[in-house]
């Protein structure tokens, strides 16, 4: 699937702000990968979404249907908000991003596929969006980090680690969504079965940013307002890390 780009401003329009202190773009020349997980249709094609494909560490499906609130606010339509708002925010900062889909109406593309998308962009930082589907009673978010697999995110490891950190750290400080009560340590999880890590040769991890089946989560993820606070946030975190 080409990847949708979001350039940095023209030269013309660089040129019309030449007098702005150049702090107010600290992400010019840096690449961003902003991975909106699942699509909006995905449901619609499971001969698609199905089909298996190898993360070296396992065979998974191609991609997966996501998640959703109790009343019907899809994990796809929360990831592809948040990620649009993100891209905005990038953009101002001078950087160039890159989206791994285009719409939230289409199907895939497959966790190889936008792991690809980082690889071919070069990108000093990629990010997948996710909100997690655990039982009710579980609360709060977490970062998924890779582990060495013997494969090609292993030149990576540390430096998607010290990205995870920076994340962490911004997204709870800038959204006050407590640490998982369910899963990994201090908000930090470690795994070695996701294509969309195993595959990275970019710094790259994922965000779950909180708990759509648990009922405060989901009214804060449902927000409008929240989910801005979520995209500056992230934001700040990749500010943190690419320095």
């Amino acid at each position: 699937m080409k990847a949708v780009s979001a350039r940095p401003a023209s030269a013309s329009a660089r040129a019309a702000t030449a007098g702005t202190p150049s702090h107010a773009r600290p992400l010019e020349g840096k690449v961003i990968v902003i991975d909106p997980g699942h699509n909006g249709g995905n449901y619609r094609r499971p001969e698609i979404i199905n089909k298996k494909v190898d993360v070296r560490t396992e065979w998974k499906p191609c991609d997966t249907t996501g998640t959703a609130t109790d009343d019907g606010y899809s994990e796809a339509a929360f990831t592809w908000d948040v990620a649009n708002r993100m891209v905005k925010l990038l953009k101002a900062e001078g950087a160039t991003v890159e989206l791994t889909r285009d719409s939230n109406t289409g199907v895939g593309p497959c966790i190889t596929e936008r792991a690809d998308i980082g690889n071919k962009a070069h990108a000093n930082a990629a990010v997948s969006i996710h909100a997690d589907g655990a039982a009710a009673s579980a609360r709060g978010f977490h970062i998924i980090m890779p582990k060495k697999i013997g494969g090609p995110v292993d030149p990576v490891v540390a430096r998607s680690k010290k990205l995870g950190l920076a994340l962490r750290d911004a997204y709870k400080e800038g959204t006050g969504m407590p640490y998982s009560t369910y899963i990994g340590k201090n908000a930090l999880n470690f795994r070695s079965d996701l294509g969309g890590l195993n595959l990275s040769t970019v710094p790259k991890v994922f965000i779950e940013t909180g708990n759509m089946r648990n009922p405060t989560d989901a009214g804060m993820l449902k927000d409008p307002r929240f989910r801005q606070r979520i995209a500056t946030s992230l934001v700040e975190g990749l500010r943190n890390y690419l320095g």
